[in-house]
């Protein structure tokens, strides 16, 4: 039960990484050093100190650079794959101890990645229709609500990851219902 459950924060970890990539780091580090979080002993880096204030500065970074026109756009080609490694990452981290290695990465690799890759894919396609609908205002708009979900998923991801994996799971049966309607339709 006690794999599932780290299984469970990494998926969750990650999927906050497709919305911003640093936030779920800082919010890890953090939640490891106050002892809420236990991270695999070769990713035990994460939860100290010097860490924990370049996460911070880093976040910052990012979502500055989020809140500036065309900037964004361009951050999203760089963010994608940037994504899928964070979130094999983070899903590594947290699920680490006695699991094989191999399982664990390839688990990381898949889960994570794969489900952070998503997630940063479809903010990118929403950053896009925003930018055409509705200019600078509309990526603001855009920006905000993507660092408010990395904020609140990554830390609900910690205090409860079997309901962000249910949240995961709805928001990933919608889109994917949705994408099949619209291949019906065409």
């Amino acid at each position: 039960m006690d794999v599932l459950l780290h299984i469970a924060i990494g998926i969750g970890l990650s999927t906050a990484a497709g919305f911003r990539i640093l936030v779920p780091f800082l919010v890890a580090g953090i939640a490891s050093q106050q002892g809420y979080l236990a991270l695999s002993p070769n990713m035990a880096w994460m939860g100290t100190t010097p860490a924990i204030l370049a996460f911070a500065a880093a976040t910052a970074l990012e979502v500055l650079i989020y809140f500036v026109p065309v900037v964004d756009n361009l951050m999203d080609a760089v963010e994608l794959p940037a994504a899928a490694i964070a979130g094999t990452i983070l899903t590594a981290a947290v699920t680490g101890g006695d699991m094989n290695p191999f399982l664990q990465w390839s688990l990381a690799l898949i889960a994570g990645g794969g489900v952070a890759s998503s997630t940063q894919a479809f903010t990118g396609l929403a950053r896009l229709a925003s930018t055409a609908a509705g200019g600078p205002v509309g990526n603001i708009a855009v920006s905000t609500t993507e660092l408010a979900s990395s904020t609140i998923l990554s830390v609900l991801a910690i205090a409860v990851p079997i309901l962000v994996l249910l949240v995961v799971g709805v928001l990933l049966y919608l889109v994917f219902r949705r994408r099949g309607r619209k291949r019906r339709v065409s």
